[in-house]
């Protein structure tokens, strides 16, 4: 006999959209601008940080970060951001999502300011503190993924809950686009203020001393969002059904929300006894596999494939532009003049693609539903990928140049209409309460184990096979192209894994995990599946 769900979970789940949610989606959304901002900024100071560490005396080009320090700077954050979702997401489970939530915000504001701070007598130095304050960074970083999704999915009601969970998620784009912008400002400043000759003129005058402030400042500035919101986040109250379904406790979930949805919440105690009183089973039993396990290899595999592609086209960027000859030749600059164009390159990117693509997703994926906008995402992003990598040749010739960066922005369109936004959505939704952030923990890992990938293999792998026009340093790889067709094949992979994800339009939190049903039904895509007891 399936049992009703609790008054509070009920007035959560019809609860108009009012004031609550969207003050919800901007102290989360905050947390995930910050996130964006940090993982994403030192892609627009690497070029930088080897002109100004590395510099080689005598050399035609200017200094880069030898193959090992430019992947450690591009990647630790990850390895850092991995751990975090893991840890954090089962201590959001253990100890309630509000009680650590705090936590990630103070820790990625310290390490924000520290990552700008970092120290040594010796480049190795530098860049070796660097990378220490980037790993605690991403850490803390890791711990916003499943917090804030979970959060406002147990806030939301269960008609808009995927544009509210979408929005949060798409205060990531604001943050890649905001990084842009800064560092488009902080470098036109010191253009302004200090006139450099290109390096190819004057070798050691083309960077100048003062250009070392300047990926200092925009590293740090990372920090200002997250210290904003940090009060906001210790005024949340703790989720009403973290409070009745974890804790037990559903006097005070009732309480808690009568004061936010400003309406008279009372449970039935004898209902609440009969609702939470059921059995329960942990992460590694067999009853979890057999209602969520395929749901679980599903959602870490998409997020898995499309990390691998995503994270390699923001992060080197830069790299592909130079390939096709849209940002000039290193020599052809001064350091501060580069910085300026890899912002303006990838700011144009994010405005024009990585943007509306989150927001196309926040409108309609209420309407569509979140299986059809991730299968077709996937679907896109490997037509579009192979758009680009098979006739590779003619985007890289003069006057051909505007078509390559429509196509390439095409991709990020849809990588966040699509399969991008949806890999953070649905984890939140089809978990049961007490292991809901712990499951979002472990997709989400799985995707930064996809990132980790694509940052520290895309960086050789997209490397001229020819060895005499690899970067200094670098073994010869398979060249851009042939990356390209790789990413392609990720992204179809994730077009099968979506098989594995259940629709979740329109559905309770509780019926879809099976929480309100005493006889082991669960909700598939396909329809009910009952379950061997």
């Amino acid at each position: 006999m399936a049992r009703d769900q609790l008054q509070v979970l009920n007035a959560l789940d019809g609860a108009k959209t009012q004031l609550y949610h969207f003050t919800t989606i901007l102290i989360a959304g905050m947390g995930f601008f910050t996130d964006a901002y940090d993982l994403f900024c030192i892609s627009l100071v690497t070029k930088l940080l080897g002109r100004i560490y590395y510099y080689r005396p005598g050399s035609l080009d200017p200094g880069s970060l030898p193959p090992n320090v430019a992947a450690a700077v591009n990647g630790v954050a990850f390895c850092g951001t991995l751990s975090g979702q893991l840890f954090f997401g089962w201590l959001g489970d253990k100890m309630g999502r509000k009680r650590v939530y705090g936590v990630t915000l103070m820790l990625m504001v310290i390490f924000s300011l520290a990552s700008g701070l970092s120290f040594g007598h010796t480049p190795r130095g530098v860049m070796a503190t660097l990378c220490f304050f980037r790993f605690w960074l991403g850490f803390a970083i890791g711990g916003d993924y499943p917090l804030s999704a979970t959060i406002m999915s147990e806030y939301a009601n269960k008609k808009t809950r995927g544009a509210f969970i979408a929005a949060v998620f798409a205060m990531q784009g604001f943050g890649i686009l905001t990084g842009g912008i800064v560092t488009l400002i902080v470098s036109s400043v010191f253009r302004a203020l200090f006139h450099t000759p290109a390096y190819q003129d004057n070798p050691m005058a083309s960077t100048l001393a003062e250009a070392d402030y300047v990926w200092r400042i925009i590293l740090m500035l990372g920090a200002l969002p997250a210290l904003i919101t940090y009060y906001w986040r210790m005024k949340m109250p703790e989720t009403a059904r973290y409070t009745a379904l974890v804790s037990k406790n559903s006097k005070q979930a009732a309480s808690d929300m009568s004061k936010v949805l400003q309406v008279e919440i009372v449970e039935d105690p004898e209902k609440v006894e009969e609702f939470t009183g059921g059995k329960e089973f942990g992460l590694f039993s067999r009853e979890f596999l057999l209602r969520h396990g395929m749901h679980l290899l599903g959602t870490a595999m998409c997020w898995f494939v499309l990390d691998i592609a995503y994270y390699s086209q923001n992060l080197f960027q830069k790299d592909i532009f130079t390939a096709i000859n849209w940002i000039p030749k290193a020599r052809t600059m001064s350091a501060l003049e580069e910085v300026f164009r890899i912002a303006r390159a990838q700011t144009l990117i994010a405005l024009c693609g990585t943007v509306p693509g989150y927001w196309f997703t926040v409108g309609l994926i209420d309407v569509v539903g979140r299986f059809r906008i991730q299968l077709v995402g996937f679907l896109m992003m490997t037509v579009f990928m192979l758009g680009l990598a098979v006739p590779y040749h003619h985007w890289t010739t003069p006057g051909n140049h505007i078509g390559f960066v429509v196509m390439y922005a095409f991709t990020f369109f849809f990588a966040n209409f699509g399969p991008n936004s949806t890999t953070f959505i649905v984890p939140a939704e089809i978990f049961p309460a007490r292991l809901r952030s712990t499951c979002h923990g472990i997709s989400a890992a799985a995707g930064k184990a996809g990132a980790i990938v694509g940052s520290f293999g895309f960086l050789y792998a997209a490397q001229n096979r020819d060895k005499t026009k690899t970067d200094h340093g670098y073994p010869p790889g398979i060249g851009i192209r042939n990356a390209l067709f790789l990413l392609a094949g990720f992204n179809f992979v994730g077009v099968i894994f979506t098989l594995l994800v259940p629709e979740t339009k329109g559905k309770s939190l509780e019926q879809l995990t099976g929480e309100i049903n005493d006889d082991k039904n669960v909700e598939t895509r396909s329809g009910t599946q009952t379950l061997p007891v």
